[in-house]
């Protein structure tokens, strides 16, 4: 089972008669956000996390189905994997001003392409190769050399902007890794805890990197577009789906529906309205209203999960 939370799903299963159209990534406004409280914006934060792994989550999820032969489930999976991101991430992020300027975006690409390359995961190579799992430090060491390389396209590109020189560097190339079902392929506590925050942390990237380059599309920046996309890219299709391999994150179908229909229930049902509680007592109005929609949002998702899979022979 995934330790943390699988959030919401919007989609429905053509096999129970049900259809909701694809949703794409809209560009949120940038800038900061205004006058929120700490406690609802450290909720926002978690928000955007969940919503990012969901997003990512499910996609692998799909991919299961499709191998299973039930391309019904796969599209509602896939579905549901696109209005977490172009819809409750976006929704999110425009409230926590999480996309600025082109500039600005960058900055914080190349922030976290450093802490990722540098420390995060070398240490969480040394980590595992302490603890026998010889699997987990070979990818983390990949990981890092990748994330660096991206760190030094993101600096670069940085400079063309600030400096009005030279071109924006071409993105990387992605060779996709399809996450089979199974069971972890790690021993350590400590691994799989340390599988489990860099999954977060790609799904989150990746979520990321879809809203700049978007922001960099509609300012008509195409170049910084593709870059942003392509990196997000492997976030996604190489380093989560390498992680969530070795994390045993996909199972049968099945399985994948009852995780998905244990994270909508707990979201419907404790954390978004937790969430809308307390913001509406800090006077955050505009995010409890979101939380709430969120809220009701998981609920009819877990229903369509359930049904999709009692419609699984």
């Amino acid at each position: 089972m995934i330790p943390h939370r699988i959030c919401a799903l919007a989609a429905v299963a053509l096999a129970v008669g049900l259809s909701t159209p694809a949703v794409a990534v809209r560009p949120p406004a940038g800038g900061m956000p205004h006058g929120l409280h700490a406690g609802t914006s450290a909720d926002l934060e978690k928000s955007l996390r969940g919503e990012a792994f969901a997003n990512a989550s499910y996609s692998v999820f799909a991919e299961q189905a499709r191998g299973q032969k039930l391309p019904a489930v796969a599209t509602l999976f896939q579905r549901v994997a696109s209005v977490e991101l172009g819809e409750h991430f976006t929704e999110a992020a425009t409230l926590t001003g999480l996309v600025g300027s082109d500039a600005a975006n960058l900055r914080a690409a190349v922030e976290g392409e450093s802490y990722e390359s540098r420390v995060m995961y070398p240490g969480f190579a040394r980590q595992a190769k302490e603890d026998g799992d010889t699997k987990a430090a070979e990818l983390f060491t990949e990981i890092a050399k990748d994330e660096a390389a991206h760190h030094q396209r993101f600096q670069a590109a940085l400079r063309v902007l600030t400096t009005g020189k030279g071109s924006i560097p071409k993105p990387p190339g992605v060779n996709p890794e399809r996450v089979r079902a199974g069971m972890p392929q790690v021993r350590s506590a400590r691994t799989k805890a340390n599988l489990d925050t860099a999954m977060h942390g790609e799904a989150l990237a990746h979520a990321k990197y879809a809203l700049f380059a978007k922001h960099a599309q509609a300012w008509g920046n195409k170049a910084l577009a593709r870059l942003f996309t392509g990196a997000g890219d492997i976030e996604l299709r190489e380093h989560f789906t390498g992680e969530a391999a070795l994390a045993g994150l996909v199972r049968s179908t099945r399985d994948n529906l009852t995780t998905a229909v244990n994270g909508e229930q707990y979201e419907s049902r404790t954390m978004y309205p937790d969430f809308a509680r307390k913001a509406q007592a800090a006077g955050d109005t505009g995010a409890a209203a979101l939380f709430r929609n969120d809220a009701d949002d998981e609920a009819g998702h877990a229903r369509d999960f359930v049904a999709a899979r009692q419609a699984l022979r």
